[in-house]
């Protein structure tokens, strides 16, 4: 059975939507599996879907809170008992920073690192774990545990739990819209996941890299070859993460793009599902409202005052291999939408009168968000150690992701447009990395960044009140 489709049927069996929730409180307290289970977001989905179906809260909560505390007592019985193997053990043998991690967190707040650890991601289920191992009494932790159980649960339970109610209540859908929603949801986690993880494994101290420069040693002129291309660049480290994203990038691209003019002669189904849900949504003046604003905030216009502060800020600091690229980035993602939307010339399924005679695919506004604000993470996550460097990314991904889902709401662009458009600016993010990493390294000190993001926001805003759209 198709995993959404039993999600989407837990609605219907009250009893195991309240067990599986208790199962994911538990899976995201687990030592280990906690770092891998994307808990918070699985929480939210199943919060929303019993909402939704008018499951009892309380039902809920005493089942997530069960399910954390069982969670946290494995982690705590694990350190108590195998507390000097673990260090020895996978993952902590490859990754001992986890432990000293959890342990620093442990012995800067004492028997309240229990409780705080429950809402400090990178942290949370190593916390038990190290106060296992540390020996904090058992009674001691047994309470704190209980206790933070009972706050956590209704922090992350309860927004997704409302806003299950409010979508039942407030917004009429057509029939079959939750599945749909639910398969999004679920594709768009999977994607974002994926993305991490394989970003985590082909930077330099990642296996996949070491995998590959071990490979190129083994023959001579293996690594002749590995050679001749890493001293191209500066730092001599081959950017395989930027070259790998840009070759599946690309192939993605041309594969979806020949699919969608394949099917030339009418939207594909899941073009007219969402134009379907979005009719209804749109109705509502919060989205209508949340689709204008998103429409200024990724035109050329509103991309050109976002960005313009920090391109005069390079220029004086004389950071001239950043702004020439930052440039580069911004000009043919500008071409390349404005080449293949006249030679696809596919119509859009509404045509305001500030957009009469422009086409659909690919999205531009989700191609120029993806390569704004995946640059813009590509250059903070620079700055960052190898274990932070997840944030600027994932922050980027639910920027992208809101800004293209926007176009659905405003009701310009099929769903399949917004997927070429954000492959598109995924191939140029490569490009201009990869073109980047031949020329400099040099980390961008963002020390002024609140002026910087302060003019931004004032630009923008004049922009909204003075300029019309384009």
């Amino acid at each position: 059975m198709h995993p959404v489709s039993w999600i989407e049927g837990l609605a219907y069996s009250p009893a195991l939507l309240i067990v599986t929730i208790g199962f994911i409180a538990l899976a995201e307290s687990l030592a280990v599996i906690g770092l891998l289970v994307p808990g918070v977001l699985l929480l939210t989905v199943a919060a929303s879907v019993a909402g939704h179906a008018d499951i009892s809260i309380v039902a809920l909560l005493i089942s997530s809170m069960i399910g954390a505390v069982i969670g946290d007592s494995l982690s705590f019985w694990l350190g108590h008992s195998q507390h000097e193997r673990i260090p020895s053990l996978w993952p902590f043998n490859r990754h001992p920073e986890w432990l000293s991690r959890g342990q620093a967190f442990f012995e800067r707040y004492g028997i309240l690192s229990i409780a705080f650890g429950r809402f400090v991601g990178p942290v949370r289920p190593i916390i038990p774990l190290v106060a296992g191992m540390l020996h904090m009494p058992k009674a001691r932790f047994l309470t704190i545990n209980i206790i933070s159980a009972l706050i956590w649960a209704p922090v992350y339970l309860l927004p997704g739990y409302y806003l299950g109610q409010a979508w039942q209540k407030q917004i009429d859908l057509p029939p079959g819209s939750e599945k749909w929603f639910l398969e999004l949801f679920t594709l768009l986690v999977i994607a974002a996941l994926t993305f991490s993880w394989l970003r985590r494994r082909l930077d330099r101290n990642g296996r996949f890299y070491r995998s590959a420069l071990h490979w190129a040693r083994k023959r001579e002129w293996r690594r002749r070859l590995w050679l001749a291309f890493s001293q191209r660049f500066t730092g001599g480290e081959f950017p395989l993460a930027s070259l790998m994203l840009g070759i599946g990038s690309l192939w993605l691209f041309v594969g979806w793009t020949a699919y969608v003019i394949s099917h030339a002669d009418q939207p594909l189904v899941l073009d007219l599902q969402s134009k379907a849900i979005f009719a209804s949504l749109a109705t509502h003046h919060l989205i209508a409202e949340y689709g204008l604003f998103m429409d200024f905030l990724g035109d050329k216009l509103g991309i050109v005052a976002l960005v313009l502060p920090w391109l005069l800020w390079m220029l004086w600091q004389r950071y001239y291999a950043a702004f020439i690229h930052w440039a580069m980035a911004l000009g043919i993602i500008g071409l390349l939408n404005t080449v293949l939307k006249y030679s696809i010339g596919r119509p859009r399924p509404m045509t305001p009168d500030h957009l009469i005679g422009s086409f659909s695919y690919p999205s531009a506004h989700a191609s120029g968000a993806m390569v704004m604000y995946g640059l813009a993470a590509a250059f903070i996550a620079q700055n960052q150690s190898s274990g932070a460097r997840r944030w600027p990314y994932w922050g980027a991904i639910l920027i992208i992701i809101t800004i293209s889902i926007s176009r659905l709401a405003y009701g310009v662009h099929w769903a399949s447009d917004l997927i070429g458009g954000v492959l598109l600016g995924l191939v140029v993010c490569a490009l201009i990395r990869i073109s980047y990493h031949r020329f400099s390294q040099t980390p961008l000190a963002f020390k002024p960044w609140p002026w910087l993001l302060l003019g931004s926001v004032l630009l923008f805003l004049a922009r909204m009140t003075l300029l019309p759209r384009v």
